[in-house]
């Protein structure tokens, strides 16, 4: 389960225009040793943006599992009709993934769907080389938590006349989970990613995972990938 770019946010005001990308990453963390691809869609219009991706995860080696071990797809839409940099943000989040049982069965698992809903705060540069948003949001997790909170930043860095990109996420929300017998009640996943755009559609680079009581995993993680990326 993975959270990719949401860097279209901040570069709708340098470029107006609608972005698509899709990515390949191969995982190299723990129990994973896995393929990841991304469809990404960003369109502005006069009331504000959407913004979806849709990750899909090929096997890895916790799964065991032979084709997609997991779907994840995240959707938005932020509100905005007005000049103050302010918008209204909604979102929603859901997926569901496989493993193997032995080696005639598959086990499956749904991800809880969350319900998200807050304001953001954006700010860019007079050229559009950097730029943040940050977002302070209410969060409804299905049949887990009817009330909860997310903060999330995201931040794009451009360098060398727009060759090399700096850019990614953080969120930190609250959400009660049970490892064992331990139990926790938050969770911090962050993906800072690095690409060097080769031409204006083709980039190489890659992102580090780094998390703590995400997902299945208990405590502090590091999961470093490499990528390709096509701008459409």
């Amino acid at each position: 389960m993975r959270k990719f770019l949401l860097i279209s946010l901040l570069a709708m005001f340098s470029y107006m225009a609608n972005s698509q990308n899709v990515q390949l990453h191969y995982d190299f963390g723990e129990d994973r040793q896995m393929l990841t691809s991304t469809i990404e869609m960003f369109k502005p219009d006069n009331w504000g943006s959407t913004f979806f991706f849709v990750d899909f995860d090929y096997g890895s080696k916790a799964s065991d599992v032979d084709g997609i071990s997991l779907a994840y797809m995240e959707i938005s839409r932020d509100l905005k009709f007005w000049k103050a940099p302010i918008s209204i943000h909604a979102e929603f989040d859901g997926g569901f993934g496989q493993y193997k049982i032995d080696p005639d069965n598959n086990g499956a698992y749904s991800i809880n769907n969350a319900y998200l809903f807050g304001p953001a705060f954006s700010w860019n540069n007079e050229s559009f080389t950097r730029g943040f948003t940050l977002q302070a949001l209410y969060k409804h997790i299905k049949d887990k938590h009817d009330a909860t909170f997310q903060i999330t930043g995201v931040w794009y860095m451009h360098f060398l006349e727009g060759k090399l990109t700096f850019s990614g996420f953080a969120d930190f929300w609250k959400e009660d989970n049970v490892f064992g017998t331990n139990e926790t009640s938050f969770v911090f996943l962050s993906e800072p990613q690095l690409w060097f755009n080769a031409t204006k559609n083709f980039s190489v680079g890659g992102e580090v995972e780094i998390s703590n009581n995400f997902g299945e995993n208990e405590g502090f993680m590091i999961n470093p990938t490499i990528g390709l990326k096509w701008n459409f």
